[in-house]
Order: C-alpha cells, then structure tokens, then sequence
C-alpha cells in the first residue's frame, strides 16, 4: 500500500474514534488548519482578507480528490489513456515507450506530494471539474482585483489526449537533421537548419518530393533560406492541413510513419469538448480579471499541455498575460522550452506569462524512466536544478526589462531564489508596482518569505487550497509526508518566529498591525 494510503486509513480509523465533529475540530487544530483555508468560498473569506491586509494575494483551489484506492486509480489510468485503436492492438507500435501508459505507474499520485491529481472517469466528471474551476475563478475575483486562479487540464478531458509524443517526435527530427548538418548541441533557439541541405536530407529519406514542396514555402519559411525550431513547429500547427500528411522516421525500425494517430468519431467529440472547457474557463477568467494558471504535469503530459496552453495564450494574452504556463525548471530542456516561448511571444505578438517552478514529479519522473528504459528527463542534482531555475528566471527577467506586456511567478520556497529575484530586480530596474513579477508560496509554509514581501509592496501571493475535510484529505495526507528539505522549511520559520516573538516582547510591541 501507498504511504498516502496508509495515511488516508489512519486518519479514517482516528475519525472512527473520535466520531465526525471532534475529528473536524482535531484536524481544523492541525493538518487541515495547517494547509487549508476552510471548508468553502464563505469560510475561507477571513483568511483571504487577513492575508490582504498584510500585503498578500490569494491563488485559490478547490482541493477535493477522489479517495480512489491504488488499484481503482491504476484501473482507471489504463483506461482512459489508451485510444480504441490500441485497445484493439493495431497502434501500439506508433508510441514510443516513453509516452505508453504503463501499469506499474498508472496510480500518478505515486511520489508526488503537494500536486493533486485527477482520473478520468467520464466526460460529466469533466464537466463537473469544469464547474469547479468556474466557481474558484468566480470566487478569485471576488476576493481581490488581481486574483489568480490554478487549473489542471488533466481535469477538463481524456488523458490520452494528452499522451500524445507527436510533439517530441517532431522536435527529435529537426534535432536529427541538425546533428546531419554539424549542429548538435547548441541550444534551441540557436539552432538553425540549411533549407538546401534539409531538402537533400529528406529525399534521401524516401519523402516525395511533391511534399517537400509544401513543405518549404515563402509563406512557412520566409526567404532566409534557414529554419529554426519555431518555423519547425509550425509545420505541425493545428491551423494548417499539411500537419495531417507529415511523416517521421521511427528511431527503432527506420520506417517513414504518419506523425499524427487517427481518432474515432467519439474520440473527436471528446477532443473537442477538452477544447471548449479550456475555452469557458479561459473567458470566465478574461470576464472577471482573474489570471488563469495552467499546472505543469508528468513529462509525458506536457508537451501537449503547453501546447494546448500556448494556443490560450495565443486567443487571450493579448493585452495583458491572463494565461500563465507553468516551467518546471528540474527538466533538463526547461531553458530550451522557456525561451522557444519567449521568442514564439515576440514573433506572434502575444504577452509571455509564466510561473516558474522547481518541479513536483521528480521521483515518479525518475523511477518511470528507469524502470521503463528511456534517458531521466530531470537534471542531475539539486545544485543542477536550482542553477536551471536562475538561468530560466534570469532569461525571463531580462524579458521583462524591455517588454513591459510580459509577466513571471516565481514559485519558490527558496530564500536564495527570492533574494536573486530582488538583486536581479533592482539591477534591470524592474520595480514592484510594475506587477511584473510576481512571487508565490503555498499556505501554511514559508510565511517568512511571503509576509515581508507583502508587507514590503511586492505582488506576492499563497496557493489556498479549500475543500471539507473528508474530502480534502487525500491531499492533506500528502502533505503529512512532505520531504526532509521542506521540514528543514519549517525549523527555519520556526526559529524566525522566536526571534520575532523575543524582539516584540523586548521592544513591547506584542501585536502588529499591517502598514
């Protein structure tokens, strides 16, 4: 059993004995009262307030998960992460292993502590999250007038639609052609195809040459007579019909494949209502002035999630940035991503948002590649991420110096991240009124960080979870198992508050009261 689960049955057994109220009221005194405003958008309203008052914003989100046992989450992954045609047995082959569902990890909530996680159980529970989402980018926007609000589009459709490696097998190709050409191993954005010589490439590879025609056009290519990845990826937008027809070369068998899978009809529908959920809640959120923050998930999720993501990004970025993608800055491609965006945001237009993050699925990520046999997608060590993360940060940073329409969260924990944040801020005379940058802290930890920036004028905000307490309690009892780094959080803040309580009573100013 999960030590989650083990969790979940002990509190189970200690509601047993306590009976219902006493448990709520044990839990509201602890855990819960720790990690979790309150019950509902009414009960939680004080908190938010409180925390206004002192300079601190709120990022609401309804914290109920389903309480599914192992096997019913794994039951329900193989599920629905599968098209029809590989349940018949005629499209496994055109996955990579990376991006199959696999049994041994089909219960994602497997090493993963504060990230909720979702299953798809049918599309009126997708529905039903949808109205969740709704009523917490309604209440966001009552709360405040620059309210933030958290989805997860692993909630809003059939993950296998999000299981998809079409994207990576696009970029790997260009990669392939670029080491053809003596250019591997430059950065993303740095990396640039000779059209001539791509051209040569690919008839070789037995592609007609009637497609390369299309393919390599004044309107998808300009007149430079180079490519970059931007102008790659391109090729396979969801607005032009030549994606329907490319072909890639299959790294084991060397075989020419299509590069996009074939739907059912029934599938279609469920692709298409996937959209037009992404779409409400992107409009309720320009309606109410609530900024929508789409979650990072597991690495073969996310290629399509910052697809879908950049396709939002495109329709309503484009006064201000009301959708944020989020960069999880433990992936070795995260400085590649970041600034393939960046630049895809200058060229199109559109204004960049982003929460950068350290990432919550290492172990999960670590394990799956080991045990199913593809490259670990997370850097190295911990000295290795957090030096990915300032060099992302910095990139943005330096973004922001000269594009007042571009905006970052910096999700941390880490006091030397806030304060390289600060002396990166003072140097490019980015200043905090501009609310460009943004800092962000889960409730009930690092209130040490969060409180002074507040209190100190920079836009700084808690991820507030909500929910009654029965139903919150998969989340809590993740939490009861945070890593040794985070307790270490916790002895500093509480070697803090015994200064702070020894200068108050030293000075006789026991209460505080916000500037």
């Amino acid at each position: 059993m999960r030590s989650g689960a083990w969790t979940v049955t002990l509190l189970r057994l200690a509601r047993r004995l306590l009976g219902q109220r006493l448990f709520n009221r044990l839990m509201k005194m602890t855990f819960y009262g720790q990690f979790v405003a309150g019950e509902d958008q009414e009960s939680i309203r004080p908190l938010i307030q409180h925390n206004r008052a002192f300079g601190v914003g709120s990022i609401l989100d309804y914290g109920v998960e389903e309480d599914l046992t192992p096997e019913e989450a794994e039951r329900k992954e193989m599920e629905s992460c599968t098209s029809a045609s590989e349940r018949d047995g005629h499209g496994t082959s055109k996955r990579e292993k990376q991006f199959q569902a696999h049994r041994a990890f089909g219960d994602r909530r497997d090493g993963v502590v504060s990230a909720r996680t979702y299953f798809y159980a049918s599309e009126a529970k997708c529905d039903s999250h949808m109205e969740t989402f709704l009523r917490c980018i309604e209440a966001s926007g009552g709360a405040s007038e620059d309210g933030f609000s958290a989805i997860k589009l692993t909630a809003l459709g059939r993950p296998q639609f999000l299981f998809t490696d079409v994207l990576t097998k696009w970029r790997r190709f260009f990669h392939q052609m670029a080491a053809e050409q003596g250019k591997a191993g430059l950065a993303a954005m740095d990396t640039k195809l000779e059209v001539a010589a791509l051209q040569e490439s690919v008839v070789k590879m037995g592609i007609a040459s009637r497609m390369i025609e299309n393919w390599f056009t004044v309107e998808t290519l300009g007149v430079s007579g180079t490519l970059d990845l931007l102008d790659w990826g391109s090729l396979i937008d969801s607005r032009t019909e030549l994606s329907k027809h490319l072909v890639v070369p299959n790294m084991q068998t060397g075989q020419l494949e299509p590069l996009l899978s074939r739907f059912t009809e029934e599938e279609e529908r469920q692709m298409t209502r996937m959209l037009q959920r992404m779409d409400v809640l992107a409009k309720k959120a320009s309606e109410v002035g609530v900024r929508l923050m789409v979650d990072a998930e597991q690495t073969y999720f996310q290629p399509a999630i910052s697809r879908l993501t950049l396709e939002m990004q495109r329709r309503f970025n484009v006064e201000r940035p009301l959708i944020f993608n989020t960069y999880q800055c433990y992936l070795k491609d995260a400085y590649d991503n970041v600034t393939l965006d960046v630049e895809l945001a200058r060229r199109e237009g559109w204004c960049f948002g982003a929460k950068l993050v350290r990432g919550a699925y290492m172990a999960q990520e670590r394990a799956r590649a080991l045990e199913i046999g593809y490259e670990d997608p997370i850097n190295p060590t911990y000295e290795a991420t957090n030096a990915m993360y300032h060099r992302c940060l910095n990139y943005v940073l330096e973004e922001l110096k000269h594009n007042a329409r571009a905006a970052v969260m910096v999700a941390s924990h880490n006091e030397d991240t806030v304060r390289f944040t600060l002396c990166r801020m003072e140097e490019l005379g980015l200043h905090p009124a501009d609310c460009q940058v943004y800092f962000g802290q889960l409730l009930g930890m690092c209130d040490q960080i969060s409180f002074p920036l507040g209190q100190a004028g920079f836009p700084v905000y808690k991820y507030v979870p909500y929910g009654p307490v029965m139903e919150v309690l998969p989340y809590l009892s993740r939490r009861a198992l945070e890593n040794s780094g985070v307790m270490k959080g916790a002895q500093r803040e509480w070697q803090l508050l015994w200064q702070e309580l020894k200068r108050r009573l030293r000075t006789g100013s026991l209460f505080h009261r916000p500037a």
